[in-house]
């Protein structure tokens, strides 16, 4: 028999916090490394341009983490237990295997995020369901809808589902354990509403656990590794003096798409010392894509994991997509629907064989395993099966997600959009829609959301001009490519009501044009009417320091609470800018004291170690001088770096 019922779990969670209400404004960009395969290359120039809006940015969590109740849904069928997180992203957090009690997936016991996803926050575990661009998911720290569907035999469904909102696409995750099953069945599919083609991007990320004897094994003999720039193809499983099929063997952090050829069956597998472990496969034809990801054993890489995992708790990922690297995209036709069908099961191999030293060997072992877990027959079988109950209406709605699916009228079959989901972020929307205007809040409030495209380009375009209305016509001309007319429209929006939101969007339009001196100028002007917002603090702190103004810097930095100066972005950017100043008794007491900065990012244009090794090359030049080669060694060898600043990868 077969439940689906929802549940809670305890986890240590540090809370999101408030997301932050600026409008991302700059372009997001790609890396185009050199790479000679012609249809890598070929997906590598079809990439989406733009911003992330409508999305905002979420960064307002700490690294302070409380115990609290998350809500779940969960599948058993007495074989398999599966655990969804559906206030985040709908992840599937946990999958167990009842006869033997084992966990296929890295359950990670902390939700710790971390500044890794596009929106920002992102944390570690389960299986992310990506959707959108290169990058984790917008959605990643979202709720989700999520229903209860039946298939005509009566086995329940958890369908999970959201719009998709920079492409303007419905996905649906359908979970399923029938009876008797040994695999979990995950059923996608990705509809596209427009009348015109998009770049499509999916990869399911998958997060198991890493020890010294975790092997991962794919049916290729080569793989696309990034390394200088170049995305170049290396032999599997050993390269550059290592044995990348054992990842917690390995030193440095890295990508390894595997080249699987055509015609042959796609699946993955990691598995531990004693040939435990998850295997996944998938339909044939449309998920071309198998990746191991892995942070390495290096310092960096450590201290990463302990973060977003606690200490003893290291995880690799393995991944699946619709390209064969994660920096390509596909054409999505519009009106398309696309589907496909994952299985995800407990696989028991024999050791001598899948931890053989012969490649083949081990491949031909997990390619067993993998067919007699799960028939291609039978999972080609499924996904034909789905298409009479993918578009099932709901039998029970177990969560609501956001409301912009109704407010974009998208009631699509199987994944409905209800009026009554719409709330707080959708209601000056709505209002426009059905009255030609917005309701103007005071100007000392910042904007809740954005809405952009065609459709509300024309709206605001023909809207009463309020400070307000102005303010997001000049966001949604920004993300048309509009430019000038957004600066337009936020200098109106000024006229309108003197604002901090208009000033801080034509001071970071004057930043990306390159004219740091006006852009400073801009975000103090903006800083004065808002000082208390954290966010713009930051962006006007961080333009100051560009602008080569550190003294106007440590003047804000000097007049703010003492929440907002506690800050760890607050505290590394008074370090930047009074060595910038040149005052390095703040720089040293801030060092010293500690500078935890709770969402740091990898690859950092000034990251903590080149904070700290400034630091002393500064210290040293005020004794002597100009530095040398030999000195610079010197003071690197001197003064170590601390184990807190060491997140180089």
């Amino acid at each position: 028999m077969t439940h689906l019922e929802l549940a809670q779990r305890t986890l240590s969670v540090a809370p999101l916090g408030p997301d932050n209400p600026l409008p991302p404004l700059r372009e997001m960009h790609y890396f185009m490394p050199s790479v000679q395969d012609a249809e890598i290359a070929a997906g590598l120039g079809y990439t989406f341009g733009g911003s992330l809006l409508p999305y905002t940015m979420q960064d307002g969590y700490s690294r302070d983490r409380v115990e609290r109740p998350v809500r779940t849904a969960v599948l058993s069928n007495g074989i398999l237990r599966a655990e969804f997180l559906l206030e985040y992203g709908g992840r599937l957090w946990s999958l167990t295997h009842l006869p033997t009690g084992r966990e296929l997936l890295h359950r990670n016991a902390i939700m710790q995020p971390a500044n890794l996803g596009l929106r920002n926050a992102w944390f570690a575990g389960g299986v992310e369901w990506n959707i959108g661009t290169f990058g984790h998911t917008p959605l990643t720290c979202s709720p989700l809808h999520a229903i209860r569907v039946e298939q005509p035999d009566g086995t329940p469904v958890l369908r999970l589902y959201e719009l998709e909102r920079m492409r303007r696409l419905v996905f649906q995750v359908d979970a399923y354990l029938p009876e008797g099953s040994a695999v979990l069945f995950v059923h996608v599919r990705i509809r596209n509403p427009n009348d015109h083609e998009v770049p499509l991007f999916w990869w399911t990320d998958i997060a198991v656990p890493e020890t010294p004897g975790t092997r991962v094994i794919a049916p290729a003999v080569t793989a696309h590794r990034m390394a200088g720039g170049v995305l170049r193809q290396v032999t599997i499983p050993e390269h550059d003096g290592e044995d990348s099929s054992y990842p917690g063997r390995c030193e440095g952090a890295t990508d390894l798409f595997y080249d699987i050829p055509d015609g042959v069956r796609p699946w993955i597998a990691a598995v531990d010392a004693e040939g435990a472990g998850l295997l996944h496969t998938t339909t044939q034809g449309r998920v071309r894509g198998r990746k191991q990801f892995r942070w390495g054993n290096g310092v960096g890489g450590c201290n990463w994991q302990q973060w977003l995992s606690g200490p003893g708790s290291a995880y690799l990922e393995i991944q699946v997509g619709l390209t064969r690297t994660q920096l390509e995209h596909v054409p999505f036709p519009g009106g398309a629907s696309w589907s496909w069908m994952e299985a995800y099961g407990a696989g028991e191999l024999p050791v001598v064989e899948v931890h053989s030293s012969e490649w083949s060997r081990a491949c031909a072992a997990a390619a067993v395993a993998v067919d007699e877990l799960i028939p291609a027959g039978v999972l080609d079988a499924e996904l034909t099966k789905a298409a009479a109950w993918a578009d099932a209406p709901p039998a029970k709605t177990l969560q609501r997600g956001s409301g912009w699916g109704a407010l974009e009228g998208l009631d699509l079959p199987g994944t409905p959009f209800g009026q009554d989901t719409i709330g707080r972020d959708q209601n000056s929307w709505r209002m426009l829609v059905e009255t030609g205007t917005m309701p103007t809040p005071s100007s000392s409030l910042p904007p809740s959301s954005y809405a952009v495209g065609p459709r509300w380009l024309t709206l605001l375009e023909q809207a009463n001009p309020s400070w307000f209305t102005l303010l997001h016509l000049g966001v949604a001309r920004w993300h048309s490519g509009d430019r000038e007319g957004a600066k337009v429209a936020w200098v109106r929006s000024l006229a309108a009501d003197r604002n901090a939101w208009a000033l801080r969007n034509l001071a970071m339009a004057e930043a990306l044009d390159g004219d740091l001196a006006r852009a400073a100028e801009g975000m103090l002007q903006a800083h004065r009417l808002a000082p208390g917002l954290r966010p713009l603090t930051i962006e006007t702190l961080t333009v100051l320091v560009e602008a080569g103004r550190p003294g106007d810097a440590l003047a804000v930095v000097n007049g703010l609470d003492a929440a907002d100066y506690a800050h760890g972005r607050v505290r590394y950017l008074e370090c930047v800018a009074a060595l910038a100043f040149g005052d390095l008794r703040r720089a040293e007491r801030l060092l010293t004291a500690g500078i935890v900065v709770d969402d740091l990012k990898e690859g950092e244009s000034l990251p903590l170690d080149s904070l700290w090794w400034a630091y002393h090359e500064r210290r040293i030049a005020a004794g002597q001088g100009v530095l040398t080669g030999a000195d610079r060694i010197s003071i690197r060898r001197d003064n170590p770096l601390p184990c807190l600043y060491d997140f180089r990868m």
